[in-house]
């Protein structure tokens, strides 16, 4: 099958990035307290839900996996980069991280407690992005959670310089009442709902949803 030309787009400017990306990004969780109390409660919502193993789409060179992995869950990463993750390897050498398409995954039917897409669902163009969120859907299990991260708006952003390189790569921004539509379609249900005004060099609202898999 021939590759769509945005995922080998995004591979592309993701390898061409990751070093620098990963240095740069490296202790951003640590200046945004919101993200960290909303990754804070998934933890403790896929906790309370029995535990289990926990995957980070689109993982990048891994910060949010080890975030994760540092609150107790049993999180292991994938990207579609693979020079991400082989930072990510690199940086973070007792946890695991694969090679991997979010639109179709590695993983077995059901057998996740909880997933993570944490801007990762932002690359995919706006009438594909229900395959990611049936692709969800398949491997979080019945009362399982999933997480998304995404930035506010309805326009398509064209990066054409980032991290210190030149890049090729749209970047879509999100409404969150068709991430609300696209949810429900895949069968997760909304839980929750935070958004929040862009802190510098941020230019758009961001949202974060946190959604649980229906029974």
């Amino acid at each position: 099958m021939t590759e769509r030309a945005d995922v080998a787009a995004t591979r592309l400017a993701y390898d061409t990035v990751a070093g620098d990306y990963a240095e740069l990004l490296a202790d951003e969780l640590a200046t945004k307290p919101l993200d960290r109390a909303i990754l804070a409660a998934f933890a403790e919502e896929v906790t309370a839900a029995g535990g289990g193993a926990v995957a980070d789409l689109g993982c990048g060179p891994g910060r949010v996996t080890q975030h994760l992995a540092g609150v107790g869950l049993r999180a292991f990463g994938v990207d579609l980069s693979p020079g991400m993750v082989e930072v990510a390897r690199r940086r973070h050498p007792t946890l695991r991280f694969e090679v991997g398409t979010m639109a179709a995954l590695d993983i077995a039917d059901a057998s996740l407690a909880g997933a993570v897409a944490w801007y990762s669902i932002i690359h995919t163009p706006i009438e594909r992005q229900n395959e990611l969120f049936a692709e969800f859907a398949r491997v979080v299990r019945p009362g399982g959670w999933l997480l998304l991260a995404f930035q506010v708006g309805d326009e398509v952003v064209k990066l054409r310089h980032a991290y210190g390189h030149d890049i090729e790569l749209d970047a879509y921004r999100q409404s969150p009442e068709r991430i609300r539509g696209l949810l429900q379609g895949a069968g997760f249900a909304e839980f929750a709902r935070l958004e929040r005004e862009p802190v510098v060099p941020e230019k758009s609202r961001q949202a974060y949803v946190l959604a649980v898999r229906s029974q």
